[in-house]
Order: structure tokens, then sequence, then C-alpha cells
């Protein structure tokens, strides 16, 4: 049995494949049996064999995906959904969806960290190599024309030289700095703690409760869809976000439902959406398509907080290089200037 609970991207993977197979009328037992021939990975194999052999032995399909102990509760709960209510190959392509969307969510969140990451680690780079390796080869020039740096130069000169003493420290210091940067957004423990601060951080805390909107208005959709009411989809619901004020709002919503409020009136009340939002959900409510309407919102979800990423990437990238190119021409200009006075006065 494995003990790592796969990805979104194999998740997505595993479902599109099994909601075809069904479609096509294939049974659980015998869509394992195809894919088990078609698999060459072999932790895919592994996986599937133990499907495969709970499968065969007439046990659900269910109860199977439980025994393999890679898939996360929640699909293990629609799966089990689907089973009960006879629409499996529709809860495995909704599944497919979701998790496809978690994906490109999660790239877009990689890319917005990672882009300003590497930039930085650039630019400390090249103003580590200026002061260390440029700035004394100046040095040598003013001793040569019997005068010595002063200023700004003189000091990012004696900053290099500390750094150069110590480059063996420097050097542990980086490797321990790029171990905990894969720790934080390649382990799970990491990507848990890295979202807990950036759901906290001013500003970034907004687009991260839009991104919990777009993962509720999703997987709310998912759930109506596939035959459950209202107040048992939030209790799915609300395991998919570890947004901790997405978690009180949901919790808030079930209350209002509790104590004889609809469904709209219980999400305008908690003010998950604006006001535009819920007065598509209410509409969607009334006409019988709550689903359509919540697949409609976590899809304008999806389009603006991409548009948000693209854009303060639009904007950081010239930030940065602006940046850069000022501390590059300033340790420049703090040593060329007194030069081009010195040569003048020899001249």
């Amino acid at each position: 049995m494995q003990e790592r609970i796969l990805n979104n991207n194999e998740i997505s993977t595993f479902c599109r494949q099994m909601a075809f197979l069904l479609q096509a009328g294939i049974t659980p037992a015998e869509s394992m049996h195809i894919m088990l021939q078609d698999t060459e990975n072999k932790d895919g194999r592994k996986i599937i064999r133990t499907i495969y052999d709970v499968t065969s032995k007439g046990e659900s399909f269910s109860t199977a995906i439980n025994s393999s102990g890679v898939f996360p509760e929640y699909v293990e709960n629609m799966i089990s959904l689907g089973e009960s209510s006879g629409n499996l190959d529709t809860v495995m392509s909704s599944l497919a969806e979701y998790y496809e969307r978690e994906e490109l969510i999660s790239d877009s969140i990689k890319s917005a960290v990672r882009y300003p990451i590497i930039m930085i680690l650039m630019m400390l780079f090249v103003i580590i190599i200026m002061m260390t390796k440029v700035l004394p080869i100046f040095a040598q020039v003013y001793e040569q024309l019997g005068t010595e740096m002063t200023g700004i130069a003189a000091t990012l000169m004696n900053i290099g030289n500390v750094l150069s003493s110590v480059s063996l420290i420097l050097l542990i210091v980086l490797a321990l700095v790029a171990a905990f940067y894969l720790y934080m957004s390649r382990t799970a423990a990491g990507k848990k703690k890295l979202g807990d601060i950036l759901e906290k951080w001013r500003p970034t805390r907004s687009f991260y409760m839009d991104i919990a909107r777009g993962r509720f208005a999703s997987g709310m959709a998912m759930t109506i869809s596939s035959g459950l009411d209202t107040y048992r989809s939030l209790d799915l619901v609300a395991t998919l976000t570890a947004n901790k004020d997405m978690q009180d709002k949901i919790a808030q919503c079930k209350q209002f439902i509790a104590s004889g409020a609809t469904f709209p009136e219980a999400i305008a009340k908690t003010e998950i959406f604006s006001n535009l939002h819920s007065q598509i959900i209410n509409v969607g409510f009334k006409s019988g398509a709550t689903d359509t309407a919540m697949s409609k919102i976590a899809e304008d979800y999806d389009r603006t907080n991409t548009q948000k990423i693209n854009h303060n990437l639009a904007i950081l990238e010239p930030i940065l290089v602006i940046i850069l190119s000022l501390i590059v021409g300033m340790i420049l200009l703090s040593v060329i200037l007194p030069l081009m006075g010195v040569m003048s006065s020899i001249g």
C-alpha cells in the first residue's frame, strides 16, 4: 500500500480514464484490468493492482479505492456517493475536472512564487560577484594610481572581502535556504505551512480568499450535480479547503440552513460571495440549476485569479529589473566617477 497521497495531476488522470471506461459500459473491475495492462509506471501498476485485486473479488469500487490508501478522503466519499446513486461515471468525470482545475491553480501559484524568488537570487548573485570580484580589480587600479577607493565603493568592497572570507559559511547558508525552499514547495507539510503564511499575510490574503471561494464553488457544483442536497454538500466541501476563514463561513452557512434559511439566503448572510454572485446562486436555486450557477462562479474565479497573477507578474518583472539595474549602476558609478576625477587630475 502506498503511503503518499496522489497529487492533483495523478488523481485527475486516473479519474478521467475511469470516466471514459465507465461511460463505455465497462465495469470497474474490467476497467482496472485494462488500465493495468496500459500502465508502465511501477508505482502506478502497484496502485491499480491493489484496486483490481479488491474489485475482482466482488467488492465495490469505493471499497477498493479506500483500500489503496492513496486517494484523499474527499475522492473516497465522492466515489462512494457515485456508486450508491448509480452515476459513478458522472462523479469520476466531475472529479477529473475538479482536480484539473486544482492543478492549474497550483501551477499558477508556483509560477507566481517561483519567478520573484529566482529574480531575487539572481540579483544577489550579481551583487555578490560585483563586490567580491569586480571591486577588487578597481581597487588595484586605484592603488596603481597612488590613491584608494572611498565612500560607498570602499564600504561595498569591505563587505565583499568579508563575504569572501566566510564563503564556506555563505555556501552552507545558501544550501539551507535551498533546502528550506524545497521543503516549502515540495512536501505536503511545507506547502500547508506556506499556504497558512500567505493566507494570513495582508498583501496575499485577499488573493487566497478568492482561491478558496473558487474551490468552494467548484466543490459545490460537483457535489450538487452528483445528487447531494446543499447541507451534505457543504459537509463534503468543507474538507476541501484549508482556509480557516472559509471553513468558518461554511460552518455558519450550515447553521443558517439548519435554522430554516434557504441555501441562497445562507450564502448571502455569510458573505461567502459578492452580491452579484449571490444573486446568480439565487436565480440558479429557483430554477433548479444551482450546480450550473456554482460552476459558472468557479470559472469566473479561476479566470479572475489567473488574470491577477499575470498582472502582478507583469508589474513585478520590470520592477525587479529596474532595482537590479539601479544597484549595479550605483556600484559602478561609485567607482568610475571618482576614478574619472583622478584620471582628469593626472591629465
